[in-house]
């Protein structure tokens, strides 16, 4: 049996196991030990098992991903996330579907802040679905829009889910969070724009708040400094040179810790629960980071991924049509998986197949990201609207109605990106 065929028959094996309901670390690991013994024998694959977990955590580069869980723990236990919705209900609440905007704004910039998005998503869903069933918005745009924006927080810098990608390609960090930038805010705006549409057909959906006074708005704008300060020393720093992620991670983290005191919310309570949140949060990313390199070693020997590059290049497809190929796919395993572990299967098989098209690594980790947000509020598996719905209540089916429109506009953001590619290029390209 050739090394490709037993490559193939590991990551079948993988699938079955998962869906099954085994960890996806410990499936990644275990299929990649056994496969790797299979094609290299016993004593080279307990050589790689013993090794890699040593390695893969001693990675200095690594210390970003709890820095930036901690920083985004922190703020997650404060009234932050209240702070930031005040503020864009108060300058566009007055709107039809206003509300529901503020939330996508006020998600963007909890997202700059928070690293992942489940916190970003139960954070406003505890916020701000409140506030627009008083003002009689629907159900179902309500939950699905908190559940759409929470997504952000994987797009714009800092993002654990690039961090991933960055570390699993060998990929700048940096260079990855510089390039979420725009696309984050392009994303953002189209959400917005599809609740426009939406309560224009239907102006029951969201109907408009109260109108504030110029003098409202800017007074409001005190609720955001602090999203804005850390936001910018952490990307300014990084954008600037002045710090690398990893420096960038600890000073953001510290950084959250002195606003929570500032805004006096700095108690036993709080410091326990981030720091337990961003430890299990940590656990599980390690894990997983774990098992997806015992898998890429089983894929470098079974040389799968460079079959299927040859494959490929073969069928003379165009590339668009690959690119195509490549989206459904992380759009079917989105469903079915969390971001982390949708990008971390895939990655070792994929990531070749890319180079050899001619892909920009940077570019295709933002493409990467926004499909597999796409995944985290579709069904049956959506994970932010499990979690927005056991934090407010609402039924699950009822926020699956609502998140169609959402995931046409991250469908129409990726096609924008794919014939605007300096969109994601621009801001990496003066570094």
């Amino acid at each position: 049996m050739s090394p490709e065929i037993i490559g193939l028959i590991g990551l079948l094996i993988m699938i079955a196991l998962l869906f099954l309901g085994m960890w996806i670390g410990a499936a990644m690991a275990m299929v990649g030990f056994l496969g790797y013994v299979v094609i290299m024998g016993a004593g080279p694959a307990f050589g790689v098992v013993s090794q890699i977990p040593f390695t893969t955590m001693a990675s200095y580069v690594l210390t970003t991903v709890p820095l930036f869980i901690l920083m985004g723990a922190f703020i997650a236990n404060t009234r932050v996330g209240k702070d930031l919705f005040d503020t864009a209900y108060t300058w566009i609440g007055q709107l039809r579907g206003g509300l529901a905007m503020a939330t996508v704004f006020a998600c963007a910039l909890a997202g700059a802040i928070m690293g992942v998005s489940g916190p970003a998503a139960i954070t406003m869903g505890k916020v701000a679905l409140p506030a627009m069933r008083r003002y009689k918005y629907d159900d179902t745009l309500a939950t699905a829009a908190i559940c759409a924006a929470g997504t952000l927080a994987f797009l714009i810098p800092p993002s654990v889910a690039f961090i991933i990608y960055g570390l699993l390609t060998e990929q700048s960090i940096g260079l990855l969070f510089i390039a979420g930038v725009f696309p984050g805010i392009l994303l953002a705006g189209l959400y917005a724009l599809t609740i426009f549409g939406l309560t224009t057909l239907r102006p029951k959906l969201g109907p408009a708040g109260p109108k504030t006074s110029f003098t409202e708005k800017i007074v409001s704008l005190k609720g955001v400094w602090h999203a804005l300060l850390l936001f910018l020393i952490v990307f300014g720093g990084i954008y600037g040179g002045v710090f690398t992620p990893t420096e960038a991670g600890g000073i953001g983290a510290f950084g959250a810790l002195i606003i929570t005191a500032l805004t006096g919310q700095l108690n036993f309570k709080n410091l326990r629960d981030s720091l337990m949140d961003a430890t299990k949060v940590t656990g599980m990313v390690m894990l997983l980071i774990i098992g997806a390199y015992i898998l890429m070693k089983f894929m470098a020997v079974s040389r799968l991924p460079f079959a299927l590059s040859e494959v490929v290049a073969q069928l003379g497809l165009p590339t668009p049509a690959v690119f195509a190929a490549i989206v459904l796919l992380y759009l079917i395993l989105g469903m079915f998986l969390d971001i982390f572990s949708a990008v971390i299967v895939t990655i070792p098989v994929i990531y070749p197949l890319v180079l050899s098209l001619g892909f920009d690594p940077i570019w295709f980790g933002v493409i990467v990201v926004i499909v597999c947000e796409v995944g985290l509020i579709t069904p049956p598996v959506g994970m932010d609207v499990f979690q927005v719905s056991g934090a407010t209540g609402v039924p699950t089916f009822t926020i699956f109605r609502g998140v169609w429109p959402f995931v046409v506009a991250a469908l129409v953001c990726i096609i924008i990106l794919a014939i605007f590619p300096q969109i994601a290029l621009f801001l990496p390209g003066t570094m």
